[in-house]
């Protein structure tokens, strides 16, 4: 038993809010446990330059952390240009980018903030779970406005944590889990349960091919379900590969 009192397979509870944001042609609130997340995305009728021309969209993001979302405040610039927002933004939307025909939104660009309101553990794969969702909704309303013609998503995307306690892979790590694992792993997935990015380390104890076996079980197992809860959102309009 955990310290939240989870078993070693379960998630958080995880609650995606679509619609928060009035202005924003897709966003939600996203929150995996006490870690909570507000996801837009936004349509630009422009793309960077190296584009133009090319008859190709671009999808990016930029991840983000308010004053007051960890234990203590952190200065509002150091929050959102420090290294760390950097690589994870990268990460966001090269995910992001994985699960799109750029070619089939035009010459435009879709940029999907993640700002955390409130940090335990998992901001990342948080971002990429509810990010993922924004987007589905923003390209749904670049369809129903027939600013495009074709669906341009090629599969569901999502994100989760693991690590190792022992020998044990723990799933969905809260901030307490991950400051003190040994070995921290993020896996990024699509709904044909193939890998998009793993990044991970051992920071105390190396890991055997066996362990690493049994996270990417487990990592599967969790990204499958959130897709579930992803699902509950953006399902009426499009389905997982495996139901489509």
């Amino acid at each position: 038993m955990r310290t939240d009192g989870r078993e070693a397979h379960q998630l958080r509870n995880v609650e995606i809010v679509p619609e928060i944001n009035h202005y924003a042609e897709g966003s939600v609130k996203i929150s995996f446990g006490k870690t909570v997340l507000h996801c837009t995305a936004s349509v630009e009728d422009r793309v960077p330059k190296w584009l133009q021309g090319t008859k190709q969209g671009w999808v990016t993001a930029e991840y983000g952390m308010l004053p007051r979302s960890t234990h203590n405040r952190i200065h509002r610039d150091k929050a959102n240009n420090s290294g760390r927002s950097q690589e994870i933004s990268r990460l966001i939307g090269r995910s992001l980018r994985a699960c799109v025909d750029l070619k089939a939104i035009g010459e435009r660009q879709i940029y999907v903030d993640c700002d955390v309101m409130q940090a335990d553990g998992g901001t990342r794969t948080a971002a990429i779970t509810g990010g993922f969702v924004a987007l589905a909704l923003a390209c749904k309303f670049l369809l129903d406005q027939k600013m495009i013609s074709a669906w341009p998503l090629k599969s569901y995307l999502s994100a989760i944590s693991v690590g190792l306690q022992g020998d044990t892979p723990l799933l969905d790590l809260n901030y307490d889990e991950d400051s003190n694992i040994g070995t921290d792993m993020n896996f990024v997935m699509n709904d044909s349960q193939k890998f998009i990015e793993i990044q991970g380390t051992a920071e105390q104890a190396a890991f055997s091919r066996n362990e690493l076996n049994a996270m990417l079980e487990l990592a599967e197992q969790g990204c499958n379900s959130l897709i579930q809860e992803q699902q509950k959102i953006i399902g009426s309009f499009f389905q997982p590969q495996s139901q489509s």
